[in-house]
């Protein structure tokens, strides 16, 4: 029986969710194991891999007929990492590391996820992405959200990565309130044990959180003595973001002024 081709919209969608098959590192992958994990036939899957190959999007060792993300995507994410200024971000995390002895990230908000851009985090082996109630970055974006952006009770299932995660709504609800009115948000010990993390937003001309800032270390290194020293550099840093990250005729009217 001939298959009924794949229409319009859903077709880019099914493309689409072939290469979000690839977040967090993932290793190449088969045709079968893409058709697993996205509920396609093989069929399907190879169809459409092969159309994402030929836009470059995807590639496919020759050894061993595996696929992996595509020099397209390679070219899109250094365009787009230029375009919101995130190159202009790097010195001024390595100087907020530095600075503090933790880790510094800067992160964005992609549906329930928070996905790190800049910073100490950012290396091969490391997932970039996380979901956005276990960590003090996905409080910052859930609490300053940008037009359009749903908030906690629009979140997937609220999964516990320690004893300390939040897993229910109402409790959620109450921690973005106290984020909101002390303008930062902490997570200790609740996506991973022995991590301390204090993130605050950097925000755009509308009060919202374009980006959210992190400094990230043990709670040996951050503790309670020191916390509002720790505060207050990741403040200056997300103050003195708000200007670079902004786009370059902005940003120059705003420093005139």
């Amino acid at each position: 029986m001939a298959q009924t081709p794949i229409a319009g919209a859903q077709a880019v969608q099914r493309a689409l969710d072939v290469l979000h098959c690839f977040h967090d590192n993932a290793p190449d992958l088969s045709a079968s194991e893409i058709s697993r994990r996205l509920g396609l036939s093989t069929s399907t899957a190879h169809r459409l891999a092969r159309t994402l190959l030929g836009a470059g999007f995807l590639e496919q060792d020759p050894r061993t007929a595996r696929y992996r993300l595509g020099p397209a995507v390679t070219e899109l994410g250094r365009l787009s990492y230029h375009q919101r200024g995130l190159h202009l971000a790097s010195p001024e995390l390595t100087d907020l590391a530095r600075r503090t002895g933790a880790t510094a990230d800067l992160a964005l908000r992609s549906g329930p996820h928070v996905v790190i851009v800049a910073g100490g985090s950012v290396t091969p082996k490391v997932g970039l992405r996380r979901p956005l109630h276990s960590t003090a970055l996905g409080k910052v974006l859930l609490a300053w959200p940008r037009p359009g952006e749903t908030g906690a009770e629009a979140l997937p299932p609220l999964r516990a990565f320690t004893d300390r995660t939040i897993v229910d709504r109402e409790h959620l609800t109450v921690e973005l309130e106290r984020v909101r009115e002390q303008e930062y948000a902490l997570n200790d010990g609740e996506s991973a044990q022995g991590i301390r993390t204090l993130a605050v937003p950097v925000l755009d001309h509308l009060g919202s959180a374009r980006f959210a800032l992190a400094v990230r270390g043990t709670p040996e290194l951050i503790t309670g003595d020191r916390f509002a020293w720790f505060l207050a550099q990741a403040r200056a840093c997300a103050q003195a973001l708000e200007i670079l990250l902004l786009p370059p005729a902005q940003r120059s009217s705003t420093l005139r002024a």
